[in-house]
């Protein structure tokens, strides 16, 4: 039993609203008497409420950021190259049955929404072609539900004309962004190559091409048009880089996280954008999975098949898994099986329930360490101690796993587009303690 005393200020309080009969029945009012059993339960009441209550609200993070929706117009002339570019957007090949269908005539009629293959929250519209005599720019919007998109990229592939630039004014007069995609570029080298094989230089040619895009859109009543130079076929060239790095800087919020998932890395830079945005969550994992093993009767392993679905999501977002390997090695003209070698961590290779065990129990020791140093940042886990130990199992899995994914995803670029080793191998050490306060 635990005596417990009321402090003179808080009792007199209490005392004065009840009578000492009413209160304890003739008990003094200066001890008390609890029973063992009564201060556990009382203790796992409150503790569980607590545990609900925060977790409830981490879930509710990450169910906002699960939920957030991000719809892509894209629309130009019959021809540009939209659907070849909708497709390289979702990573899909042409002869994929949720490809958008390709042609040299227009094949849209009405917009049309191509769901990601790994986001379904995500969608690539294909709008109808914008390229006949009466075309009217308000008029189109209004046909196609401007207001549903978050923005709009408008391709042309030749040269962009007046009614690119009376959309782009319109679009923007709505409280829309826009963006420019001169699509085909590497049929323009090609052909500028055979042109001039002597004094051909591509970064010339480029810049050429750029700036007549500029003065043909500029001529049109745009002053500072965003224009991007892209190959459908070879995205890790050219300007698809920038164009991601431009959306993510102009989206806010989830969205901006949303967009980083969905577009295919083709870079090492786009790898290691997608790994910090990934990043930023995980503590959320970690601490539903820490909330898991703090309620009464529930084992750490019960977190299992949580933290394998997160997992999963990673790997599928690293274009690690067996499809996305498959069309990265058919755009490439690759033996997949060469691709598939390039992928060396354990979880990559084996995500199994027996592998995440196994590097979870590894982490059991140092949690316990790491789990005495969260007590004095995370006041609540200094009363979950088992909970404490699994939020830093969780986070040193999900952690590890993240990094060795993007430099699997790594690896399998550079043999994927024949590119020179960007970046230096390095043996991982697991992280400082301090790593969760970063």
């Amino acid at each position: 039993m635990v005596s417990l005393s009321f402090p003179p200020d808080e009792s007199s309080l209490l005392f004065s609203a009840f009578p000492l009969p009413f209160l304890f029945g003739g008990i003094s009012r200066d001890i008390m008497e609890i029973q063992e059993v009564d201060l556990r339960e009382m203790g796992t009441i409150i503790q569980s409420r607590v545990v609900l209550e925060v977790s409830n609200q981490v879930q509710s993070l990450l169910d906002s950021m699960e939920t957030t929706t991000l719809e892509v117009a894209v629309t130009g002339e019959s021809g540009a190259g939209k659907s070849t570019f909708i497709n390289a957007l979702l990573g899909l090949n042409d002869g994929d049955p949720r490809a958008a269908p390709t042609g040299v005539t227009e094949t849209t009629c009405s917009p049309t929404p191509y769901e990601h293959p790994r986001l379904p929250r995500v969608h690539i519209w294909d709008l109808p072609g914008t390229g006949t005599p009466r075309f009217q720019a308000e008029t189109y919007l209004q046909q196609v539900g401007f207001e549903r998109y978050d923005f709009f990229i408008i391709i042309a592939s030749e040269r962009f004309r007046e009614n690119h630039a009376k959309l782009a004014c319109a679009v923007a007069a709505m409280g829309k962004r826009f963006y420019f995609v001169r699509s085909k570029i590497d049929l323009d080298l090609r052909a500028s190559r055979q042109r001039r094989p002597t004094r051909f230089e591509e970064v010339q040619v480029l810049r050429e091409i750029e700036a007549d895009c500029i003065r043909q859109l500029k001529q049109g009543g745009l002053d500072s048009p965003k224009i991007f130079l892209i190959s459908s076929f070879e995205l890790h060239r050219f300007d698809f880089q920038r164009l991601e790095n431009t959306l993510a800087e102009e989206l806010e919020g989830h969205k901006r996280h949303v967009l980083l998932l969905s577009f295919p890395s083709v870079t090492t830079e786009a790898v290691q954008k997608k790994k910090a945005s990934l990043r930023r969550n995980i503590w959320k994992k970690a601490l539903m999975a820490c909330f898991v093993s703090a309620l009464p009767g529930l084992p750490f392993h019960l977190n299992i098949p949580m933290l394998i679905k997160t997992l999963d999501s990673y790997r599928r977002s690293f274009g690690l898994d067996d499809d996305s390997l498959g069309a990265l090695a058919l755009t490439a003209s690759k033996d997949p099986s060469q691709l598939k070698n390039q992928v060396s961590s354990t979880l990559a290779r084996d995500l199994s329930e027996n592998a995440v065990h196994i590097i979870l129990s590894q982490a059991a020791t140092y949690g316990k360490v790491a789990a005495r140093l969260l007590k004095d940042r995370v006041p609540l886990l200094d009363n979950l101690v088992a909970g404490g130990i699994s939020f830093v199992a969780a986070y040193y899995l999900l952690h590890t796993a993240l990094d060795n994914f993007a430099k699997d995803a790594e690896r399998v670029l550079l043999a994927a587009y024949d590119l020179e080793d960007e970046f230096q191998k390095s043996v991982f050490y697991p992280p400082e303690p301090g790593f969760i306060f970063d």
